[in-house]
């Protein structure tokens, strides 16, 4: 099957740092390749990827040093590439917020799938999909529909992570056990709250985080007098390699959000790692975590405090066997080939290259 993917040029695919839906569409397009299916990536030119590789701008915005960029016009520019070459594809898979696609595929809106990766209760999301009904939509978690509840859905794909991606190490750690946040400082994923259940707990705290230009100021007032670099400790923002070891050490991962989360991609990273996660029942959350098998989902700071000490009797190994069975990147893709399927009407081989 012929299959386009039009990623976000914010981050390269994958991103070389934070970038949850760069990283995903990284390995869908790695997996369908690996499937026996000739994939094209629209991404960023310093994109990594064993598909046939074509260029939105040269690099990825967020790591460009140049100060005037213009995200608007780079994106347009993309998608007119995308729309001049739209009869190469069966499939033309979009990854990008906002719809700003829809315009130019209107005449061929069957032969598209959008996957939105962010939160779509935005007040202008959903007048503006209702321009535009025909095109068929994926959710990544069931929650996720919510604030589009009218939209032409076709399925809901979790996410999925490549098994072999973090070997999780299941020997007893020998030093005193910590926990761990992950993600953005920023209010809606709230570390404030972590960094409260952790000194509550009496563990200690490993903070790696991504501080966004809009975060700066939360950041500063909020989060930075916590942190004293012994029991609260910010070790910068890890690169992928770095992750294995910063999450397979750890006692458990701390996700306590604050807002509709789609979908929550620290969390599986984490049960790759074999490492049980704490996280606030709001959003997909309660769609990933298993109770008291991979993690515990809290409704309170009580709550979140008293399944601490639960976390270390968890069974890791068990944790992982979840993580293969609902979480990989190959079931991700097997689930979209189906979709695919629906699209083009035929059935869609999936055999390994």
């Amino acid at each position: 099957m012929k299959i386009a993917h039009v990623a976000p040029l914010y981050e390269s695919v994958p991103p070389k740092l934070y970038g949850g839906t760069e990283r995903i569409v990284s390995y869908l397009t790695e997996a369908l390749v690996d499937l026996g299916h000739e994939v094209t990536l629209f991404a960023s030119g310093d994109s990594q990827t064993s598909a046939t590789l074509v260029p939105g701008r040269e690099c990825a915005l967020r790591l460009d040093p140049r100060p005037l960029k213009s995200e608007t016009a780079a994106h347009l520019s993309m998608l007119a590439e995308v729309r001049n070459r739209a009869r190469e594809f069966d499939v033309i898979h979009f990854h990008l917020s906002h719809f700003l696609h829809f315009s130019f595929f209107e005449d061929m809106a069957g032969r598209t799938l959008t996957t939105p990766h962010g939160r779509l209760d935005y007040v202008d999301l959903a007048p503006a999909y209702e321009r535009f009904p025909r095109f068929p939509m994926i959710s990544i978690s069931h929650s996720q529909r919510a604030g589009l509840a009218k939209a032409n859905w076709l399925s809901t794909i979790h996410h999925g992570l490549p098994t072999g991606l973090y070997e999780p190490n299941f020997e007893t750690a020998t030093e005193e056990p910590y926990l761990v946040f992950l993600g953005r400082f920023s209010r809606d994923k709230r570390p404030d709250r972590a960094i409260e259940i952790a000194l509550r707990s009496g563990l200690r705290l490993k903070l790696a985080a991504k501080i966004g230009d809009d975060d700066r100021a939360y950041f500063h007032e909020v989060v930075e007098p916590l942190i004293d670099g012994d029991r609260i400790d910010y070790v910068g923002e890890i690169e992928e390699n770095q992750k294995a070891e910063f999450l397979g050490k750890a006692a458990g991962l701390l996700f306590p959000i604050d807002w509709p989360e789609p979908f929550g991609l620290a969390a599986i990273e984490a049960m790759a790692c074999g490492t049980p996660v704490i996280a606030w029942n709001c959003g997909a959350l309660p769609e990933i975590i298993d109770q008291g098998v991979t993690g515990f989902i809290a409704d309170t700071m009580d709550g979140a405090v008293a399944a601490v000490p639960e976390l270390l009797r968890l069974d890791r190994r068990k944790i992982r066997a979840v993580f293969e069975k609902r979480f990989s990147a190959r079931r991700m893709a097997g689930d979209y080939l189906a979709a695919y399927s629906r699209l083009v009407g035929v059935p869609v081989e999936a055999k390994a290259s």
